[in-house]
């Protein structure tokens, strides 16, 4: 296939740092994601990476484990619920379908703006059992296209900073009142974590806003009322540290003993 041209606005192409990042990781002898997936995609995409997004080892890194975490989450319910449904909210151009390849009893829905799932439709070979949803996340027509009586995974990743501050909690609600049960698993920043994502040059060069801080997952569960937090971690754990260059090695392990800079950046794990 030739080299696919992509036209997004300037705050849609965060996409791109993100598959550009898990695509330079898999690169890596000792990848943690080997997602030879986005690999493939951003050689089939006619954008100069290189120039345009300044993406480093570290960053590719901490995307990397941010995606593993939460891949292994969904295996570990899929591998109990065979018959689940997955909902890849704001997907991107993330392959983890693909890394993770469900059983086939499976259906999983990638939820994006039109224009993004235009271009999935472009990058990525059709599935049995998958589904794709042009669509905000944040309208609610959308899940009328979704079964609500089977066990339920939620996938956020990336996605939770964008969307507005009343936007979110309202999102989450209305899943749980739509779905009969089952997890959702996000990354989540506080507003210092916000803080530093808006200072990195590479997010700055995209023209992005950020809008929603989780300082307390737990004012979730009020928001949302039947989803409840069983497992958070930090998306920066020191046992990658070796993984970085050693100034970011060394922030990973002083972040895990300092409890404000634990919360930076979360990866969370509900049940509902």
């Amino acid at each position: 296939m030739a080299g696919e041209k992509v036209h997004l606005t300037r705050e849609k192409e965060t996409l791109l740092i993100t598959v550009y990042g898990k695509a330079l990781e898999s690169r890596r002898p000792d990848s943690l994601l080997q997602d030879r997936f986005a690999d493939e995609a951003v050689r089939r995409i006619d954008y100069d990476f290189a120039r345009l997004i300044k993406v480093d080892d570290n960053l590719a890194v901490s995307l990397a484990i941010r995606a593993k975490a939460l891949d292994d989450w969904t295996s570990a319910f899929l591998a109990m619920h065979p018959n689940a449904i997955v909902l890849h909210l704001g997907c991107g151009l993330d392959t983890r379908v693909f890394r993770i390849d469900p059983p086939p009893g499976v259906d999983w829905f990638d939820v994006d703006y039109p224009k993004v799932i235009e271009l999935r439709r472009k990058l990525f070979p059709p599935r049995d059992h998958t589904h794709l949803i042009a669509s905000s996340v944040t309208e609610p027509g959308w899940l009328d296209a979704v079964p609500g009586n089977r066990p339920a995974m939620i996938v956020a990743e990336g996605l939770t900073p964008y969307l507005a501050a009343d936007e979110g909690p309202k999102l989450f609600a209305r899943l749980v009142s739509h779905l009969a049960g089952g997890e959702l698993v996000c990354d989540a920043y506080s507003d210092l974590g916000l803080k530093f994502v808006r200072s990195s040059p590479t997010f700055r060069a995209t023209g992005a806003e950020l809008h929603w801080a989780i300082n307390d997952p737990r004012e979730l569960e009020q928001a949302a009322p039947g989803l409840r937090l069983v497992e958070e971690t930090s998306a920066y754990k020191p046992e990658h540290a070796a993984r970085v260059s050693w100034f970011a090695g060394l922030i990973f392990r002083l972040w895990s003993h300092i409890p404000a800079l634990r919360k930076v950046g979360r990866l969370l794990r509900f049940q509902f």
